[in-house]
């Protein structure tokens, strides 16, 4: 008769288990990963999957038994930083949003309001084609694989352990506030350079030619140079995106 004692129950599941929370994290909270969409039972066997496709690449990792006194601050250390991975990635489609909106307040397109389901609030009609924009790039770059990629990867930056304190005091997620405004800014200048410029010679003609009605004219001028704006710039957004991408991994795999 062929037994197991918890031991060797512990030694077999450990190195799947953790690895299991942590990814299942990271698809409740990854942007596309985390949508409706996406089946709950699916996450969960997907999940399940990548653990046991990753084996080969993590590092050698303690055994903790399910009975230990740490296998909760464990759980919390391993769902604490697959939602901090999500939470990440969600950062760098916040910034594209976040420059939609800025976009969208210049072209006087604010008004026009959507409902996001994702995020339970409303979003402007730019600041949506931005996001819809960011989805598919992530889809197109393989950001999936970068993001399981940085899974793996963290398990050298933030081994298993019960010290979950200090893997978020190493992460130090406060700095994204500042990187989301900046990225923000730097994707958004081009095309609020162009309607700054386009307000200002509709400000001239409004002085040189004073019995022109400017409100009649200048809402579809700063509509259509808007427009074009998006179109000339939109196929230049793969380069801050990428890059963000690129800073925002890095500090998964760096730790």
């Amino acid at each position: 008769m062929i037994t197991f004692d918890e031991a060797q129950i512990a030694q077999w599941l450990s190195p799947i288990i953790w690895p299991f929370l942590r990814v299942l994290a990271v698809f409740t909270a990854a942007p596309v990963l985390s949508s409706r969409a996406f089946p709950t039972r699916a996450k969960i066997g997907l999940s399940l999957l990548v653990a046991l496709a990753m084996q080969a690449s993590l590092p050698d990792a303690s055994v903790i038994s399910f009975n230990d006194p740490q296998a909760l601050a464990v759980v919390v250390q391993q769902v604490l930083i697959g939602l901090s991975i999500g939470f990440a990635v969600r950062v760098v489609f916040s910034a594209v949003e976040l420059a939609g909106e800025v976009v969208g307040f210049q072209m006087g397109l604010n008004f026009a309001a959507f409902f996001d389901p994702s995020m339970n609030t409303q979003s402007s009609a730019v600041a949506r084609f931005f996001s819809q924009m960011a989805s598919l790039l992530f889809v197109v770059m393989n950001g999936h694989l970068l993001v399981l990629m940085a899974v793996t990867r963290s398990f050298e930056a933030f081994p298993v352990s019960p010290h979950f304190l200090d893997a978020l005091a190493a992460m130090q997620l406060q700095r994204l506030g500042a990187e989301l405004f900046a990225s923000a800014l730097w994707i958004a200048l081009p095309m609020v350079g162009i309607l700054i410029f386009t307000n200002m010679a509709l400000g001239i003609i409004s002085r040189v030619a004073p019995q022109m009605n400017i409100f009649a004219i200048g809402f579809p001028i700063t509509l259509v140079v808007g427009i074009v704006g998006i179109a000339v710039t939109l196929p230049m957004l793969d380069q801050p995106f990428t890059a963000l991408m690129g800073k925002i991994l890095t500090l998964f795999a760096s730790g």
